[in-house]
């Protein structure tokens, strides 16, 4: 059962230490720390396995992956044992990494970007390809007619002016290429309504937005808390620091401005009002792939009782990104191979914001995903 799993930004941080952190699992060198389908109760419950993965994927870079991997070691994201001895694998995965296509027309690159697909999976002889997007945040589009509906898309599609932000239009070409399609940025992806329809014409599931890895983590265990106890929260304000390329792209304000929208909502969602205070995203070169985040939470209590709550967060995104990226991507096929088609809103937990009217709180978005890995663990459902 050998799923490809096609990355756009392939030589990125994320994207690069899920392919290491595949190919050790795989070999045995490695645990699968992190990945969520690991965990003892959903074990063995969704095939593919991580050892059933097959790598491929786009991107402008031209960092050969191998390369990728010594930088990444040098700066303690993954240990250099690791790189050093899944070097090999990673230089064969490097033949299947294709720079973007250039074309005169978006028709003509999704086109494109399915023929790479294609030529994937017929040279893996894989029974699936799930197109998953860790690629920079892009800045929120402006609407566009076309956007709305899949006959004026595909009409709009041919002319010259661009009508899809990027990660729209690598959405567009996996579906009509027969592949799911899984956004972990907060960028559009799939979630234009001309884009629903083609994925349900196509049978296909998608999923997203923004991988849940940190900070929001974080909001998303303790904002329940304070809505079952009653207690008001008067602010909750965050400032996070982050470095590498992530951090670079988000120096840009509408990328920013985007990142931040989609890290605030689980606190109106999950309270059922929007406390005073923002989320600050500030790039710190120096930090490189590590993120520090701090947040000040203020709340009332009995009485009107005045109390106060800080927390500190160092991680490394993409060490904390790259196993849900290996969850997803076996997700979105079992989800496929079980006749899913449409948004998968039970994949809320793995994100800042995620797909339709959903809980927000950690728990419940637990539960959810029980519920989905139970119904694609039925018999029928696994044949």
């Amino acid at each position: 059962m050998s799923t490809g799993v096609w990355l756009i930004g392939a030589r990125g941080s994320v994207a690069v230490t899920s392919m290491i952190g595949a190919l050790a699992v795989r070999a045995g060198l490695a645990a699968p720390t992190g990945c969520v389908l690991e965990t003892a109760e959903l074990r063995g419950r969704v095939r593919p396995g991580i050892g059933d993965l097959v790598f491929g994927g786009h991107d402008i870079s031209s960092v050969r992956l191998e390369k990728k991997a010594e930088a990444l070691a040098e700066a303690g994201v993954v240990p250099a044992a690791l790189a050093d001895a899944v070097r090999g694998e990673l230089l064969g995965i490097e033949q299947d990494v294709r720079p973007l296509p250039a074309a005169a027309t978006q028709a003509e690159a999704a086109r494109a970007i399915g023929a790479d697909l294609d030529r994937f999976g017929l040279r893996y002889g894989l029974d699936l390809i799930v197109v998953i997007n860790v690629s920079s945040t892009e800045p929120a589009p402006p609407e566009h007619p076309a956007h709305a509906d899949l006959d004026a898309l595909g009409v709009a599609l041919v002319g010259p002016d661009p009508v899809l932000p990027p990660s729209a239009l690598a959405a567009y070409a996996a579906l009509l290429a027969g592949c799911p399609y899984v956004d972990f940025t907060p960028s559009t992806g799939a979630r234009l309504p001309a884009l629903d329809r083609l994925a349900r014409e196509q049978g296909l599931p998608y999923a997203g937005h923004d991988g849940k890895t940190g900070e929001t983590l974080v909001k998303s265990a303790l904002a329940p808390m304070f809505a079952q106890r009653n207690l008001t929260v008067r602010t909750w304000s965050g400032v996070n620091l982050l470095g590498g390329g992530d951090g670079a792209n988000l120096s840009r304000p509408a990328a920013n401005a985007a990142k931040a929208a989609s890290k605030q909502r689980v606190l109106a969602e999950t309270l059922g009002y929007a406390p005073q205070g923002d989320t600050r995203i500030d790039y710190l070169e120096d930090l490189g792939d590590f993120k520090t985040a701090w947040d000040l939470v203020t709340f009332e209590g009995f009485l009107g009782t005045r109390m106060r709550m800080e927390f500190t967060w160092h991680g490394c995104d993409s060490a904390l990104a790259a196993p849900l990226i290996l969850d997803l991507a076996r997700l979105a096929a079992a989800a496929h191979r079980a006749g899913r088609s449409g948004p998968l809103t039970e994949l809320g937990f793995f994100f800042k914001d995620p797909l339709g009217r959903v809980p927000h709180g950690l728990a419940d978005q637990w539960r959810a995903l029980h519920d989905l890995v139970a119904a694609l663990d039925a018999p029928e459902a696994a044949r």
